[in-house]
């Protein structure tokens, strides 16, 4: 038996998307290039990832502020943006100014100002290089400096190429006081303002891919690529993205890439489709409830026209010896995730999809049985008990003692609300019920067993594999607990988590299955 104790007030890091070293900057934007073209002449809708279709700019700001020295987390300025989903280039434009006694304050001190970013939740700050406590993982964020080109005032620019949607947060703050003391009121205070402002441009009508359906495109001289997306929906556990009967003037001279949340990038996963046959991307364990982009691109230099076909089949592992048929979700569907709590995903349409410019054809014959290993099990809800307006708990329903069977792990999840939950720290912790142990000692594991737990961010982790226990896959990442007979507590902290499903994946083994 295992007790289980959720604490959180609460907001992981996926990582900014901005890479100087594999960008090029025109008219203020910065956009992802190969070797290729750098150097070379473009404009913004000439952009080398996505050609054609139709940009969409949308500006927001936010009122100045007077910033800091930084002391503690109370000492900086946080501002929140929401960026939207199908942002091809996000810009910040950073202002700071001086003021002193209602005018420029040309005679103030230059003092450096520090910027962060982070996707997903504010950034932990932590200039004075205190130390956290123990079992504590602290997302990275990425910081920068803004120096003064003008005596009273100084700009800075952030780009981020196919930035992730959703919740942005931006923090700011002086450096540390010198220690200096001064007699108030022989002068005018100075004063440093920032205030940050987001360009972001969008692209709208991406061509939806229907899993199960075949789209036919041709891409012509003049283009350079083409952008899907599909909804992956839950209990998905592998997607499988194929391009077929590609012909152009030198055999299948395209690029294959695919992105969760966001377009793809150069660094993106990727298939050259002159090497591979078929040309295919599979993705296991994809995130639930998200959109995922497909980019076809074309080899620099190709003449003529390519024509292809595209083809997403989705393996549903709520039942392994099914699989997910092709289904045609409704605007409103794809639009409102369902909860996590329901098998079934989204609804299946009854009708094929309406012809459209793609070409979108009848489904193909998709594989009627999937391997053990994909299968995935009931997800446990958890219960949201608002304590106060600082504290919250989650409790397991019938709980807190659960029991971890051997032939399957238990899977609980805890959703954290958008920025109601953006601050403070997600606390978990696992506690062996060694009374439980004890009365059991007759049975194969006896005190031998342990308990491992991994906490995975938007899919749960479920491996059947006793050889190893990880929580890592190449494109997920997670942490691990485990508690024994001889360690029988395990905690682990996450300040400023981020918003979303928290999955936590309980398994028990005998130390003979693992070493």
């Amino acid at each position: 038996m295992v007790h289980i104790q959720w604490n959180t007030d609460s907001v992981v890091y996926d990582g900014l998307c901005a890479e100087a070293s594999r960008q090029a900057e025109k008219q203020g934007i910065c956009v992802p290039v190969g070797p290729y073209l750098l150097g070379q002449s473009w404009t913004l809708k000439e952009c080398p990832f996505i050609i054609d279709g139709l940009f969409v700019t949308d500006y927001f700001t936010r009122t100045p502020r007077k910033l800091s020295p930084f002391r503690s987390f109370a000492s900086i300025e946080l501002f929140h943006f929401h960026i939207p989903e199908d942002t091809v280039i996000a810009v910040w434009n950073l202002i700071t100014f001086k003021e002193q006694g209602g005018t420029f304050g040309d005679q103030c001190p230059d003092r450096s100002i520090t910027v962060y970013f982070r996707s997903g939740a504010p950034s932990v700050i932590n200039p004075l290089h205190t130390h956290f406590p123990r079992d504590t993982a602290v997302p990275g964020s990425f910081a920068l400096t803004l120096t003064w080109t003008l005596p009273n005032r100084t700009t800075g620019v952030f780009n981020v190429t196919s930035p992730l949607p959703g919740d942005w947060f931006l923090a700011a703050h002086l450096p540390k006081d010198e220690g200096k003391i001064s007699v108030k009121g022989l002068y005018e205070e100075c004063q440093y303002l920032f205030q940050p402002q987001l360009i972001v441009q969008r692209l709208v009508n991406i061509a939806v891919l229907y899993p199960g359906f075949v789209t036919e495109q041709s891409m012509g001289p003049h283009n350079r690529s083409c952008l899907y997306k599909v909804f992956v929906p839950s209990y998905t556990s592998r997607v499988l993205v194929e391009v077929l009967r590609c012909h152009g003037a030198e055999g299948c001279p395209l690029w294959l890439r695919v992105r969760a949340k966001a377009p793809p990038l150069h660094n993106s996963t990727a298939m050259d489709c002159r090497d591979h046959t078929p040309c295919q991307l599979a993705l296991d364990l994809p995130f639930w409830q998200h959109w995922y982009y497909v980019l076809v691109e074309k080899h620099p230099g190709v003449p003529g026209t390519v024509s292809f076909q595209v083809i997403v089949q989705v393996t549903d592992c709520s039942q392994p010896s099914l699989a997910r048929p092709p289904f045609l979700p409704s605007s409103a569907s794809m639009n409102m995730p369902h909860s996590f709590g329901s098998m079934g995903g989204l609804a299946l349409g009854d009708s094929p999809p309406p012809a459209s410019p793609n070409g979108t054809k009848h489904p193909v014959p998709i594989p009627t049985s999937s391997p053990a290993s994909e299968r995935c099990w009931p997800v446990r809800p958890t219960l949201r008990n608002e304590l106060d307006t600082f504290s919250v708990h989650f409790y397991i329903f019938f709980g807190p003692n659960v029991s971890v069977p051997p032939d399957h792990p238990a899977v609980f999840v805890i959703n954290l609300l958008p920025v109601l939950d953006s601050g403070g720290v997600l606390n978990l912790e696992l506690r062996l019920n060694v009374d439980h142990l004890l009365f059991h000692q007759s049975s194969l594991c006896g005190e031998n067993v342990t308990v491992f737990g991994c906490l995975n961010h938007e899919v749960p982790l479920t491996s059947s594999d006793n050889a190893s226990v990880t929580c890592e896959t190449e494109s997920l990442a997670g942490f691990l607990l485990s508690v024994n007979a001889t360690a029988t507590l395990s905690r682990l902290r996450i300040p400023y988590p981020q918003t979303g499903s928290w999955y936590l994946s309980l398994r028990s083994l005998c130390a003979t299955e693992h070493g």
